[in-house]
């Protein structure tokens, strides 16, 4: 029943997808080249200097007529217009604040200006950032299930996993990402486990994680990046549970991720987890690829709906090892206006080696705080 359920779930996230105007939605190949120059002629006679300023700070209120509203933005800081996608820039622009949850004193303006026109003026917005060095947010592929992506990020995360067949069981990891300087994130997980052992139900805590992860090359126009990654996995799991390894380990892993001209995407990870103490804990590599595309509602500029599909491979480094192959197809959607709330649901399937190895039910909800609080942009 749960598996008809859920591919009953994943046959309505696809029609949804592909029906009522859907396109692309991860912009790379863009068929009109936009032009700043032109766009710096509509920024001054169309409005916009008057509210957001000459050099993109915003006006004073005595100039503007207003009082700034706490997400009124300033386009000459890097960290808040680099991470934002240019559909994000363009749905405002024509369908005004609103409709991402934004104050109604920004306007609509796509009666006024054409789809080039706009495109023009966010070219433009663009260059009141100086700085080359930052990611930009095109390169922010939508987060999978297990493949860690290379993009720095400022999120909260709740990932759980619910055994679909065999001993009842579950676990959550309670994720903290948050971004400092250019290039680097901190990151902490925390997993909680619930599992019925022998009709006895048992929970705790899980190792736990802190690392830090930094972008080492980053190219718009290629649509690549690449991050390194490197952390402990702390022992405050319950060993004779099954919720930790009992000794610290280390983990590093690199991050390559890759947006293609025609919009779809791939995501890889490869790494190892290095415990200190190899007689309680084997050594082992982990190599995870997701392949996905997403694709929005109202021409590009709506709500976002990402197929992806992940190909999880793990390896302990003993003799008689075997490499575990799991798939994991799922859906992402994006749920607030603002596109800051995101869940995704998803099926984790071992192909090999089977037993002991269950099915699991996959989801989580996912908050990028950095774009506004829980309560914003509905």
């Amino acid at each position: 029943m749960r598996k008809m359920c859920l591919k009953n779930v994943f046959l309505v996230a696809v029609i949804a997808t592909f029906s009522q105007g859907f396109v692309h939605a991860q912009y790379l190949g863009y068929a009109f080249h936009a032009d700043a120059k032109k766009g710096e002629q509509l920024y001054r006679e169309s409005g916009c200097k008057s509210c957001h300023g000459p050099d993109g700070r915003g006006a004073p209120k005595a100039i503007a007529g207003f009082e700034q509203p706490s997400t009124f933005p300033d386009f000459s800081k890097c960290d808040q217009t680099t991470p934002e996608v240019n559909s994000a820039y363009k749905d405002v622009i024509v369908h005004g604040g609103p409709s991402r949850g934004f104050s109604q004193i920004m306007p609509a303006f796509g009666e006024a200006l054409s789809s080039e026109q706009i495109d023009d003026l966010i070219a433009y917005l663009r260059t009141f950032c100086t700085s080359r060095r930052w990611p930009r947010g095109e390169l922010n592929l939508p987060r999978a299930m297990v493949t860690e992506k290379a993009y720095p990020e400022d999120e909260v995360v709740l990932s759980t996993a619910v055994n679909a067949n065999g001993a009842p069981g579950n676990e959550t990891h309670i994720i903290h990402e948050q971004r400092f300087g250019v290039n680097n994130q901190i990151e902490v997980d925390v997993p909680i486990e619930f599992q019925d052992q022998n009709r006895v139900w048992y929970g705790g805590v899980g190792d736990a994680t802190l690392g830090a992860k930094r972008v080492m090359y980053s190219n718009l126009d290629s649509g690549s990046i690449l991050s390194l990654f490197g952390g402990l996995l702390i022992p405050s799991g319950n060993r004779a549970r099954g919720f930790g390894s009992g000794t610290t380990t280390f983990e590093t892993f690199a991050a390559f991720d890759q947006l293609f001209k025609s919009d779809t995407f791939i995501q890889t990870q490869f790494g190892a987890e290095l415990p200190f103490h190899t007689s309680i804990a084997p050594q082992s590599l982990f190599f995870n690829t997701a392949i996905g595309q997403s694709f929005g509602a109202n021409h590009g500029l709506g709500r976002l709906w990402t197929p992806m599909f992940e190909f999880i491979a793990n390896r302990d480094l003993s003799t008689a090892a075997k490499t575990d192959w799991d798939l994991v197809p799922q859906i992402q959607v994006t749920i607030s206006h603002r596109q800051h709330i995101r869940g995704d649901l998803g099926l984790r399937i071992p192909a090999n080696d089977t037993t002991g190895r269950q099915k699991q039910i996959v989801f989580y909800l996912l908050w990028d705080w950095q774009d506004g609080k829980l309560n914003e942009g509905w």
